[in-house]
């Protein structure tokens, strides 16, 4: 098992611009939201569209968007996610790994919220990552966050352990639970679950 990965330390950043980051993306305002989508029981089982919203807790940056729509991933909305979710240290953009966004989706459909997920980490350059290995504990060295194909997230107004209870209830990748810095970290690699730190009774997970 691979390192559990470690909260980077919040810092702002300049970021983009208001109405760059404040619009839907590229085909959020091309359809009304049905009222019925708003209420969490009732959301469909085959969507039309698929939508995220992040808050970046770094930058102060938000996007809401359309990512998935007739059928296929929206292009604009992709890129606009690979720039909320980058190295925002090194201004380091790497493509978010799609399956992690369904993941991401999937996880907003099950606690039935529609409150943005605030991101603490998302992609990490190898740079910035080796950086945290110097200065931080319990960052793993082939990180998956380098892959982009993990990210550490929080949702306002949601408990720490129910984020992590219906991450794991997907059963689909990685789960890490990180109380002291509450956060829980989620990615798609193989199946496996932590937390850090561990408690006596546990071993150091990878």
């Amino acid at each position: 098992m691979k390192h559990p990965e470690h909260r980077a330390p919040s810092v702002r950043s300049k970021g983009l611009s208001r109405r760059e980051f404040f619009r839907f993306g590229s085909v959020a305002t091309a359809a009304a939201v049905s009222p019925r989508l708003l209420l969490g029981r009732t959301y469909s089982a085959h969507p039309t569209e698929k939508r995220l919203s992040f808050y970046n807790l770094h930058t102060g940056e938000r996007l809401k968007t359309v990512y998935w729509a007739q059928g296929r991933y929206v292009p604009g909305a992709l890129k606009e996610i690979n720039w909320i979710l980058r190295d925002y240290r090194r201004n380091k953009v790497k493509s978010i790994d799609l399956r992690l966004l369904d993941l991401l989706y999937a996880l907003g459909r099950k606690l039935e919220t529609r409150q943005p997920f605030h991101i603490i980490c998302g992609y990490r350059s190898p740079a910035t990552n080796q950086y945290l290995r110097e200065h931080s504990a319990g960052v793993a060295r082939h990180s998956m966050h380098i892959e982009a194909k993990a990210v550490d997230i929080r949702i306002l107004g949601c408990r720490l352990v129910a984020l992590q209870r219906a991450a794991l209830a997907l059963h689909d990748g990685g789960v890490g639970i990180y109380p002291v810095s509450d956060f829980v970290h989620v990615d798609v690699g193989r199946v496996r679950h932590w937390r850090f730190p561990p408690t006596a009774r546990q071993t150091r997970p990878s």
